[in-house]
Parts: structure tokens; sequence; C-alpha cells
């Protein structure tokens, strides 16, 4: 508490101050420095709770921030997102083609089941007049 005074230096300001002050006033001046003291550490205080006050609420506004931008950017949401989307293709398939309606063919048609794969550098063959659309009337 005393780094700056020794002992030998706290008894000569007392010796000092009972010269200057007398032993009449010597208690009053002592009651007012120790209030003093007492201001000045509830200054300091008040001033180190107020800094702790501030770097708590900025640490809060940054983990806000983090909270936020993992809302956003939530996989799982991406994923509930895709799973609602699948379940409203399984339940309305017309409704949902008319949504989808910029898909591709290759997007919107399922595989056939039990068709084979064709194997590496074959051409697999597709119904062309299904798919290709018609620039006329149709002739028999």
């Amino acid at each position: 508490m005393f780094d700056l005074f020794s002992w030998s230096h706290i008894v000569i300001l007392l010796v000092v101050a009972l010269v200057v002050v007398g032993p009449k006033d010597l208690p009053r001046l002592m009651h007012m420095a120790g209030k003093w003291a007492g201001k000045a550490r509830a200054m300091a205080n008040e001033f180190r709770k107020s800094f702790d006050e501030m770097a708590r609420q900025a640490e809060l506004d940054e983990l806000r921030k983090e909270i936020e931008d993992l809302k956003k950017n939530n996989p799982v949401t991406d994923l509930a997102n895709s799973v609602a989307e699948a379940t409203a293709v399984i339940n309305n398939p017309v409704g949902a083609m008319m949504d989808g309606a910029a898909q591709t063919p290759a997007e919107t048609t399922a595989p056939i089941e039990g068709a084979v794969e064709p194997r590496s550098g074959e051409l697999e063959v597709t119904d062309t007049a299904a798919t290709a659309p018609s620039h006329g009337p149709a002739t028999p």
C-alpha cells in the first residue's frame, strides 16, 4: 500500500504534521485525509467497473453478431429446406413440376427402375420423339 514511502518517511511526515497542524487539529486532518483517500478509491473503482462493463458489452455485441451469422449460414436450415422441397415433390409431383418448370428434364425425371446404366464409352439411347418439341402440326 505504501510503496512510495518507507516507514521512516511516514514517521517523519507524522512528526512534521504534528508540529505544523498541532495536536488539537491532527485528528481532524487525518479524518479529512482518509475521506479524500476513500473518495479517490471509489472513483477508481467506478472507473474500473465502467471500463469492464464497456469491454463486456463489446464482447456481447461480438457474440450476438456471430450468432446472427450462424443463423444466416446454418447448414441445418438448408437441409430442412431441401427436405421440405423433397416432401412437396413427393406429396404433389405435378404441382412441384409446375413450380420447377425451369429445371431441365434430366433433373425432373427419375431413373426407371431396373434400367441398365450405360457402360463407359457407350451412349444412352433416349426417346427423342417424346422430348423433342414439335414445330408444327403432326402428320400421320
